[in-house]
């Protein structure tokens, strides 16, 4: 019997199959058909299930796994031992609180903080003991980029990759790739030395679209033995609200 994890965002749907707390298969899509889902579910003999979505149309997806699994939706109310302080938690993003459960299940005992780079940067930090009080929402690089040529009379909307270096701000269009990134990399750099003066041995885990970058970015910096990369955080928080 497996788990299934379904995290339904913006763009993309991404699904984990879980034996325990190992994935055993992980697949994206644009969208989730019903025939897709009935395949998961026969194919790896789903007994769990749980979505996290911000589309609220996926009645048909829950008829089926309501049907063939023990479903539950998720939301900031699913716990599983971790402490929610949030003051807001109705809008608390779901991504974020899973990725607090994915945290606490992969490092029980260790102080983490998340940075989930996606279309915003979110930084969030778990305490020793399981605490969660909040972080901060940051805009994300592509968001940036779109920012100063939307907001300016003159700056071009300049490209980026997660493959390029940061380059010497020699025209405008470097000068605006190292204003950018660079200026992200100084802010993560920034958040990681506050949080640990916070919490000691804190691991930091680096997930969502541009992780890939950031990771690579940061690996000549003081904090490069402190991160950690995990494109699948957020389905293994998924994974723990509904683990025996």
């Amino acid at each position: 019997m497996h788990n299934l994890s379904i995290d339904i965002g913006n763009t993309s749907t991404k699904i984990a199959v879980f034996a325990g707390k190992e994935i055993i298969h992980y697949q994206r899509f644009e969208a989730l058909t019903v025939d897709e889902l009935l395949l998961l579910i026969e194919k790896y003999s789903i007994n769990k299930s749980i979505i996290s979505t911000v589309d609220e149309e996926i009645d048909a997806l829950e008829h089926y796994l309501k049907r063939s699994t023990a479903y539950i939706r998720f939301s900031a109310m699913l716990t599983n031992g971790v402490q929610n302080k949030y003051q807001t938690p109705a809008t608390l993003g779901l991504d974020r609180w899973a990725a607090m459960l994915g945290a606490n299940g992969a490092f029980p005992g260790n102080s983490c903080l998340v940075i989930d780079a996606g279309t915003c940067i979110t930084y969030d930090l778990l305490a020793a003991d399981s605490t969660y009080f909040g972080g901060s929402i940051s805009p994300g690089i592509a968001m940036r980029f779109n920012a100063v040529h939307q907001f300016t009379g003159r700056l071009p909307l300049v490209s980026w990759n997660a493959e390029m270096e940061i380059p010497e701000g020699r025209d405008t269009k470097t000068a605006l790739q190292n204003g950018i990134l660079q200026g992200v990399i100084n802010e993560i750099s920034g958040f990681i030395a506050l949080n640990n003066k916070k919490e000691s041995a804190l691991k930091v885990i680096l997930t969502g679209g541009d992780a890939d970058f950031l990771f690579n970015q940061l690996q000549n910096s003081i904090f490069a033995p402190q991160i950690i990369k995990d494109p699948y955080l957020v389905l293994k928080g998924l994974n723990e609200a509904i683990a025996d």
